[in-house]
């Protein structure tokens, strides 16, 4: 056991404190009084945490959080695959059993990215295309399911900056947005054709974390006459299945679902501006 007087065991106790002080951070009084240690101690401990990657600070809140290197470093520890390799043996299950197109889409921003894909015997056209693609939330099955199990504050702003994106490409309203959301959140998938790209089809559910907010994607790609109610409810429950398989193991600390909000950050702003010079 570590002597509770130790530096070390003093950095894993304010690490601790980080970890569950939320993603607002914390300031360094409310920091050394939690860890029962002088501030000036505190303060040392933590500057040399985040020379090394392990913490960082927000001179503007002057806050304190976990740093990139330490989720980095996490990664590697329990399960050592990220998301792509979690789901490729389900997209290959899917695309063998359905004869379909499989896509696995991630959060990133305000967009779904398309980061695999299992192509079915079809020629399928979608919005994402091949893997790289990038498409709106809000676009698309899989995206679809992405939007509606976001929380209701983040769900808002996404809506808020896509709507214009939406309806540059056939989407109408926020008042039918908002209608598909809760269909779609009530139902545990999205589905049917969307009339967007001529002739296709598809379905998507969400990938969800220990939160229950969605991360990911499976969608799968047709064409309309292949999506009968009946095939697609069966289609449905198949992807709900595999979804919740690699759900039950994803890596809190894979780098690409930490970036899932990364792209909706405020730019780093020039030094010498801020909130006034705007």
């Amino acid at each position: 056991m570590l002597d509770p007087a130790s530096s070390l065991h003093r950095a894993f106790t304010l690490l601790r404190l980080l970890g569950e002080g939320g993603p607002g951070g914390l300031r360094l009084t409310g920091l050394a009084e939690a860890a029962g240690l002088p501030r000036p101690t505190a303060h040392r401990l933590l500057r040399s945490m985040a020379a090394e990657g392990f913490v960082q600070f927000d001179p503007r809140s002057k806050r304190y959080a976990l740093g990139l290197d330490l989720f980095l470093l996490a990664a590697r520890a329990g399960s050592p695959q990220g998301l792509r390799e979690i789901a490729r043996p389900a997209l290959l299950r899917l695309t063998a059993s359905l004869g379909e197109t499989l896509f696995l889409l991630v959060h990133n921003g305000y967009d779904a990215v398309c980061i695999d894909r299992s192509a079915g015997p079809l020629p399928i056209r979608s919005f994402t295309g091949d893997i790289g693609g990038r498409v709106p939330l809000g676009v698309g099955q899989g995206s679809v399911a992405i939007l509606a199990f976001l929380p209701p504050g983040e769900q808002d702003e996404v809506i808020r900056h896509n709507l214009p994106r939406m309806q540059q490409i056939g989407l109408f309203d926020e008042a039918s947005v908002r209608t598909e959301l809760i269909r779609v959140r009530g139902e545990g998938h999205a589905g049917g054709a969307t009339g967007l790209i001529p002739g296709m089809a598809g379905l998507g559910v969400p990938i969800l974390d220990r939160e229950g907010r969605a991360v990911a994607a499976l969608s799968v790609g047709s064409i309309e006459e292949r999506l009968t109610p009946a095939r697609r409810a069966v289609i449905a429950q198949m992807l709900k299945q595999e979804a919740a398989a690699i759900a039950a193991r994803l890596n809190p600390f894979d780098p690409v679902l930490r970036r899932a909000g990364a792209a909706m950050e405020p730019a780093p702003q020039p030094a010498g501006t801020g909130p006034r010079g705007r």
